[in-house]
């Protein structure tokens, strides 16, 4: 495996981790403040996140790396509100977005097409979570600070994936 690429991805390894480990915090936070919708959400979240670091951990293993499994950071724990929440979910998908960005610009400048041609689920799945992060933020701001609405909106979050298939 190119070791450009190998760093990257075990780089990437470590942002999926963190990623499962954030929406795991934000899932308690969540649970603790009686949203309980948006916690089953988050706990969804959290799970697909560790998914998407195994099947990187089991590709880098594959193709002859070493994949790395790294320690995490402590997550914040404390939001103010719902909307704080999710605004930092977005702020986070597009920080794992540019770092995707970054493994498959390398995978293409070092002619890794087979690490490219995976990575491209990858970029798929970034564009369905900022996407409905966006979304979710629009109807919180059409919520404002109507806690029925706010009710109503956790009610939905409940039986909502962690990301929404994209249409045909």
């Amino acid at each position: 495996m190119n070791a450009k690429v190998e760093k990257l991805l075990n780089r990437q390894i470590k942002a999926e981790a963190q990623s499962s480990h954030i929406y795991l915090a934000m899932a308690s936070w969540a649970e603790n403040h009686g949203i309980g919708g948006t916690a089953a959400f988050m706990y969804r979240h959290a799970e697909e996140e560790r998914m998407h670091m195994l099947k990187l951990v089991r590709f880098v293993n594959e193709r002859g790396g070493k994949a790395l499994i790294p320690a995490v950071d402590v997550p914040k724990t404390d939001y103010k509100s719902v909307r704080e929440l999710f605004s930092q979910l977005l702020e986070h998908e597009i920080k794992v977005t540019d770092m995707i960005n970054e493994v498959v610009y390398t995978c293409q400048a070092e002619r890794d097409f087979t690490t490219n041609n995976f990575m491209q689920w990858y970029v798929a799945e970034q564009l369905e979570e900022e996407a409905l992060a966006r979304n979710i933020l629009d109807k919180l701001k059409m919520i404002g600070d109507d806690k029925g609405g706010l009710y109503l909106f956790d009610r939905d979050l409940e039986n909502m994936p962690a990301t929404e298939p994209a249409p045909q």
